[in-house]
């Protein structure tokens, strides 16, 4: 046999190469696509792992939600209510709050709600008179309401100033209750 020239050998390399780099080529994007998935199955195992574990938790989960609910609808007003009617049986029963502190009311008025986050948060306000000790008592009693009662803000004024004011005797206060409830919207 004779030996192979050189110009063959290139022929018989340049095929061998041909074939060989569109196979490496495969490979390689093969190894990267593995490596790919690879990495996506490893950030998606702990995922799926807190998917199988709130799948577990289901009971759980439901009877904590309805205790939410039932919670929450111990402290807003129910939706069947509309926001005039729950402003106004609000606004009676902090009327018949303040009056019961010792407070004289001047004024009181239901505003116009507004949506909030899934709710109606009805704004009321109120005008009243009275000492430091009725002012505080109201206020004590409010805290303690349910459906809650939120004091978005309070003005406290000394009527007369001080120079008038007699040290002997408790001053006579000036309040403006800036309060609201909220109804679950229907």
């Amino acid at each position: 046999m004779k030996t192979m020239r050189a110009r063959d050998l290139a022929l018989v390399a340049g095929t061998v190469a041909v074939v060989l780099i569109p196979l490496l080529a495969a490979a390689w994007y093969v190894a990267e696509k593995h490596q790919w998935a690879q990495e996506q199955l490893s950030k998606l195992e702990p995922r799926h792992a807190r998917l199988l574990g709130l799948e577990a938790q289901k009971a759980d989960i439901a009877t904590v939600l309805a205790q939410a609910n039932q919670s929450r609808s111990q402290y807003i007003y129910p939706a069947a209510q509309d926001s005039t009617q729950t402003g106004n049986m609000a606004q009676q029963k902090v009327r018949d709050i303040f009056s019961a502190a010792g407070l004289q009311i001047r004024s009181s008025q239901v505003l116009p709600p507004k949506s909030e986050n899934g709710f109606d948060r009805i704004p009321l306000t109120l005008r009243t008179e009275g000492d430091l000790i009725a002012v505080q008592s109201a206020l004590a009693v409010l805290s303690s309401q349910l459906p809650i009662i939120i004091v978005d803000d309070l003005e406290i004024q000394l009527m007369g100033g001080l120079a008038g004011a007699n040290p002997k005797f408790a001053p006579k206060l000036s309040a403006q209750f800036g309060l609201s409830v909220l109804r679950e919207l229907p």
